[in-house]
């Protein structure tokens, strides 16, 4: 496999034109229709990365049109990293103006010593490549959670909605994205224009199933955090009766306090103890809280 940069076409031109020995060219967005133009595709759709924004592949006669929407790891809901390709049955043209694919093969033939002999183990060592670490981010997600649990088993329910509603996020785009991967992988392995050597499409399916792999640990670990959201909600809820059964004593306790209260409170002329009663009802009062907080201990409720 021959690597060509968009900016040095002219050295490659003769070489290029050697049918038989497969060519991937690094194109940016100024120089996508010239290597388009070297590597014999015809292209009438509109090359603008801006507009790239999901990961998707297009069969045409001539060639077969895709894009790839990379998510940062550092920042799974900021800018992604955005890719088109485009591949024939001789040659391969990356679009990239960020040269993240360009790092991403530098990264490849510093782990593989045969990086890629064909256009089909190619595209298999490169796509691996840019998820070869998402793994290891779930991971991190599934530790967060974990500890975002601790500390719900533990009580410590203060800012859990502000930490766990991003990790929710990332893991719905992660999931997206994923979903997006895996299917393109297996338009790459129906093979529909014929491009690819049949012995050769095996490798797509690998491909499809690592991101089949990594949408399921995705989805898992949404519904851990769906399950570690809902243990936060009883905690609270527990707090929240707890909060309530407290205000109710109090107002069972000073309830009939009240009662009494108004009731010595009218002062008509033919009241018991009129004249006397002051010391009585202080008694009395305090007689029916001390029976009501044996009530409500005896209930186990203070």
């Amino acid at each position: 496999m021959r690597y060509v940069l968009g900016e040095t076409l002219q050295e490659y031109q003769e070489e290029i034109m050697e049918k038989d020995r497969p060519s991937v060219f690094l194109a940016t967005s100024q120089t996508a229709r010239d290597c388009l133009e070297q590597a014999g595709m015809q292209y009438e759709g509109e090359i603008n990365l801006k507009d790239v924004g999901f990961c998707k592949m297009e069969t045409q006669q001539e060639c077969l049109a895709g894009s790839l929407c990379i998510p940062k790891l550092l920042d799974i809901l900021g800018e992604r990293y955005k890719i088109l390709f485009f591949i024939n049955r001789h040659h391969i043209v990356i679009v990239d103006d960020d040269e993240f694919s360009y790092r991403l093969i530098r990264r490849i033939k510093r782990k593989k010593t045969r990086q890629g002999e064909s256009k089909e183990k190619f595209i298999y060592n490169f796509m691996l490549e840019f998820i070869s670490r998402d793994l290891e981010l779930l991971g991190h997600y599934e530790k967060r959670i974990m500890d975002l649990e601790e500390g719900v088993m533990d009580g410590k329910i203060q800012g859990f909605q502000n930490a766990i509603m991003p990790i929710r996020r990332e893991l719905l785009t992660l999931r997206s994205y994923y979903d997006e991967i895996m299917h393109m992988g297996k338009q790459l392995e129906e093979n529909e224009n014929g491009f690819f050597a049949k012995k050769q499409v095996k490798y797509f399916g690998v491909i499809s199933d690592r991101a089949d792999r990594l949408m399921s640990k995705a989805s898992q670990l949404l519904e851990y955090a769906q399950q570690v959201r809902d243990a936060y909600k009883a905690q609270v809820d527990a707090q929240q009766n707890n909060n309530m059964q407290f205000l109710t004593v109090i107002s069972t306790i000073f309830f009939p306090l009240t009662l009494i209260t108004s009731w010595y409170g009218m002062n008509f002329h033919n009241m018991p103890e009129l004249k006397h009663g002051y010391p009585g009802v202080i008694i009395l009062s305090v007689v029916v809280m001390i029976t009501c907080i044996i009530i409500f201990k005896r209930k186990k409720m203070l």
